[in-house]
């Protein structure tokens, strides 16, 4: 039916987009007929207060408008009466579902071409995206339905049992449960690992080591052949008796093929890797990337969409990006071979996406550096140059491989020299140190080479490396669990639910995460098993391929699930299934392990014999060695400070209490009584400015501060810190020194100077 034209919409062409940054750079581009908006993100969702969907009725969903949102879509609907409507949400499954569900409230024919999408934010792509929409795709959006529906069984089933025999706050999901089951089974190795001890041997020639490579024409591997030390020291009085001579010289060019352009997982390692960034913050500023940044110019949208498995580049961008080549670095730069527009050959790859690229090649990160934040300089610069890189030639590498053997052929010792004779791609992208060279002489076939001395060195096979989050994302795109979309959400839930923490760049269970996977396992093995969700994750693309339907995967899953389900479900409701486990902590009274039980507060110590009970705290640091769990050493670090004070509401010992903000004075018969105020701490040098004592405060961002206790406005002393001074002078400028850490190391700091000084030395 023709809608007539309302004063609200004036006619005009109405573009609603995801975000406000993006809103505001497609503005600039379509001029005054179009008005562009932003639905800010999804409108529409599952309830968060129930369950959501009727299974019964072939898994129908029941959607709400998301809470604080209403106000927003009355004004979108206001705004859509009269106006043609274009829907240019994000070009991924997520996208598609959100036009999908603005068409259904501004009662829209899904079968108009009505659906916008980009993958850069130019002024021609943008000019011509929106001349040229096509209908919403249905199977995208089936499949995005089948996932959130997915999702909210499992968790919407599986947390309140958890909640029953753990404690509340926690839940399950479907894809973080084997995120999380990948973490604990990397800390089970970790701790059942039991190093083992090898020996190298090598020769020594200009204070350089050459290893020992060959024995008897065979790879050494002094691991696999269990080189003790003994054995070693055999080996090397037989190497002194013995003669060498170059047996062999070989060389060859060798070429190093120029990287493909970053997707989203990769993306995401190379700035954990590289930048230090978190998944979370890597995707934050690639979005406002995508986006668009305020410039002089404006809105600019500097890379492409950053939610991609293709490695796909359009013709186009690699031809200006050979044009940009050859300009600046010469012809012999740019790739001769096929252009790199091609895609990864994997099944599940979105060839509708491209890679993540600059949207203009020539803002080079030099030129853009004024204007971008540092760490969105970073991240674009990573993009730039890898992209770059991605369209030029391969660099080449000259590789002499020299093999040493003794005179009977026994023994042999390789040296591989490289020298890197054209950088290539390795002009803008470095890879390496550009080759490396043992400067020996007369290095010529058939000349006897002597080694100064051999000798050994003593090394121990390592346990496998903990997950950072660059290579559990690695590892979950290997595996075929989630999509570009869902990794960082993923990682982001771990820390949310406290099942993971962080300690250095390592991603380390927590005790409770611990509980949680143990108990995922053992009663819903299909869920955390990681061939079954790569299952889930390929039947949801065939979804949006059009070969499945959608209801009937979810049927599929459900059947099984629900037994497992109805079974654990029953057990926990008739109190036959208890968590419990036997601890290293002994009982006060009776000298008996306490077990560790769990009540509706969360977990506690119980003695069997005599019933008396301790809190926890601290469980991040509980861990099991064998069948007894270790709790002892983390509970007694944890142990309140009984201070001299009385509680003035009902006159119990007041305690010195720990929690995630820092220490707090509490009354020791918590949680009869809740009696709280804060500790007041002070640091360890009077203010430099009058001498008072130097109060230690924490921001709201919970960073500590140091400000003088006389700091009362203007006629006080104003004396404010981000670090804590000490009582210690400069011995250069007389100023008073502050404590900073360098590398990891506490020192006094001279603000004036600039210099650091040793505590020890000044005392």
């Amino acid at each position: 039916m023709k809608k007539s034209k309302a004063a609200n919409g004036n006619g005009k062409n109405l573009v609603i987009v995801e975000s406000p940054a993006k809103a505001k750079t497609i503005q600039k581009y379509l001029g005054n007929s179009y008005r562009v908006i932003s639905s800010m993100g999804h409108i529409r969702d599952l309830p968060d207060k129930s369950f959501g969907v009727d299974i019964e009725k072939g898994f129908k969903p029941v959607f709400t408008i998301i809470r604080g949102k209403k106000k927003l879509v009355d004004e979108i609907k206001k705004m859509a009466q009269g106006s043609r409507v274009l829907l240019a949400s994000d070009l991924d499954r997520e996208g598609e579902a959100i036009a999908w569900h603005l068409a259904q409230i501004l009662h829209l024919n899904p079968d108009d071409n009505i659906r916008v999408i980009f993958n850069e934010i130019t002024k021609d792509v943008i000019q011509k995206a929106v001349k040229t929409p096509r209908k919403i795709d249905l199977n995208k959006v089936n499949a995005q339905l089948a996932r959130r529906i997915l999702d909210r069984i499992v968790g919407y089933k599986i947390s309140p049992l958890l909640w029953k025999i753990l404690k509340s706050g926690l839940s399950a999901g479907r894809v973080q449960s084997v995120a999380l089951r990948f973490i604990c089974e990397r800390e089970e190795e970790i701790k059942k690992f039991v190093p083992k001890e090898y020996w190298r041997i090598y020769g020594l020639k200009d204070e350089n080591k050459i290893f020992l490579s060959k024995l008897e024409g065979k790879k050494f591997d002094p691991l696999k052949l269990g080189i003790t030390r003994e054995k070693s020291e055999e080996i090397i009085k037989e190497l002194k008796e013995r003669n060498f001579v170059i047996s062999s010289i070989n060389e060859e060019i060798s070429k190093k093929t120029p990287p493909a352009p970053y997707i989203t997982s990769t993306l995401q390692q190379e700035a954990a890797n590289k930048l230090g960034f978190s998944v979370a913050k890597t995707m934050k500023i690639a979005q406002d990337l995508y986006e668009g940044v305020e410039t002089q110019e404006g809105n600019v949208a500097f890379i492409t969409y950053m939610r991609t498995d293709s490695t796909r580049i359009s013709e186009e961008a690699a031809k200006r990006a050979k044009e940009f080549i050859k300009n600046k670095f010469g012809d012999e730069y740019t790739s001769k071979g096929k252009s790199k527009t091609g895609t990864q050959k994997r099944s599940n790859v979105q060839d509708a996406h491209e890679a993540i690229r600059p949207t203009y090649v020539d803002k080079t990160p030099d030129e853009v550096k004024s204007i971008l934040k540092a760490d969105h300089w970073k991240l674009y610069k990573l993009i730039w140059e890898r992209f770059v890189a991605s369209q030029m030639a391969p660099s080449k590498y000259r590789i002499q491989t020299v093999e040493i053997s003794s005179e009977d052929g026994k023994y042999s010792f390789i040296i591989e020299n490289s020298e890197r004779i054209f950088d290539g791609f390795e002009a803008i992208y470095k890879t390496s140190n550009g080759g490396n060279n043992f400067k020996f002489e007369n290095l010529k076939e058939g000349n006897y080479f002597t080694f100064d001395d051999f000798g050994n060195e003593q090394k121990f096979t390592e346990p496998p490396a903990r997950y950072t989050e660059a290579s559990l994302v690695k590892k979950l795109e290997r595996e075929g669990i989630g999509r570009p979309s869902t990794y960082a959400s993923i990682i982001n839930t771990l820390f949310e639910r406290k099942y993971v923490i962080r300690k250095n760049r390592f991603l380390v269970p927590t005790f409770i995460g611990f509980l949680v996977n143990e108990f995922l396992i053992k009663n819903f093995p299909k869920i955390v098993e990681s061939k079954f969700t790569a299952i889930m994750e390929a039947e949801l693309d065939e979804i949006e391929n059009g070969k499945k339907v959608w209801k009937e995967v979810l049927d599929e899953f459900y059947r099984e699930f629900e037994k497992d389900f109805s079974e654990i479900s029953e057990k926990i409701n008739s109190g036959e299934y208890d968590v419990e486990f036997t601890t290293d902590m002994k009982c006060e009274e009776c000298e008996q392990n306490m077990k560790l039980k769990f009540g509706r507060f969360g977990s506690y110590l119980k003695c069997e014999s005599c019933g008396k009970t301790v809190s926890t705290k601290n469980e991040e640091n509980f861990y099991f060695e064998g069948e007894i769990l270790h709790v002892k050493e983390a509970i007694e670090s944890f142990k309140e400070e009984e201070t001299e004070e009385k509680c003035p509401k009902c006159g119990s010992p007041l305690v010195v209490r720990k929690s995630r903000y820092g220490k707090f004075i509490g009354c020791s018969a918590y949680p009869s009584c809740d009696y709280t105020r804060p500790l007041i701490e002070y640091a360890r040098g009077n203010c430099p400015k009058c001498g008072g004592k130097v109060l230690m405060k924490k921001s709201k961002k919970r960073k500590t501060y140091y400000i003088c206790e006389n700091n009362l406005g203007k006629k006080g002393c104003d004396f404010i810190s981000w670090y804590e001074p000490s009582n210690y002078s400069c011995p250069d400028c007389s100023n008073r020194l502050f404590y900073r850490n360098k590398s990891g190391v506490e020192m006094l700091y001279c603000e004036s100077c600039k210099k650091y000084f040793s505590e020890d030395n000044l005392k």
